[in-house]
């Protein structure tokens, strides 16, 4: 999916984006995003997934962002995510290694503040 729709759904839902930059994530990045994976069968697919195109970084600001982002995005499953969420509408499962999901949303504001700080240093 395009990332404009994407940031359209996120707008729509009436969120506002703070700062946004595409990049193709470098290795130390990813594994500092998701150190708590290391040694977890899938934690080397997502890595390469991962890098094997541009990903489209986004600061998004609301009240109640975080909750609102995870259910505007769907579970994790693309294939049970429901209907107009993001992974419902947008995702699939590829039948690979790793799912290849389309959004990633912080778990809470802690975890945000963590990663934001490595995607916007």
């Amino acid at each position: 999916a395009a990332p404009g729709e994407i940031l359209r759904r996120i707008e729509a839902k009436g969120y506002e984006i703070v700062d946004l930059k595409m990049l193709t994530a470098p290795r130390d990045l990813l594994d500092a995003h998701y150190e708590e994976h290391q040694g977890k069968p899938f934690f080397e697919p997502l890595v390469e997934f991962m890098q094997s195109g541009p990903v489209v970084a986004v600061r998004v600001a609301g009240n109640g962002v975080i909750a609102g982002f995870r259910s505007l995005a769907g579970t994790t499953d693309p294939t049970s995510a429901a209907p107009g969420t993001i992974r419902g509408d947008l995702g699939r499962d590829w039948g690979l290694k790793v799912q290849q999901n389309l959004v990633h949303g912080s778990d809470s504001t802690e975890s945000a503040a963590r990663e934001l700080g490595l995607w916007f240093a």
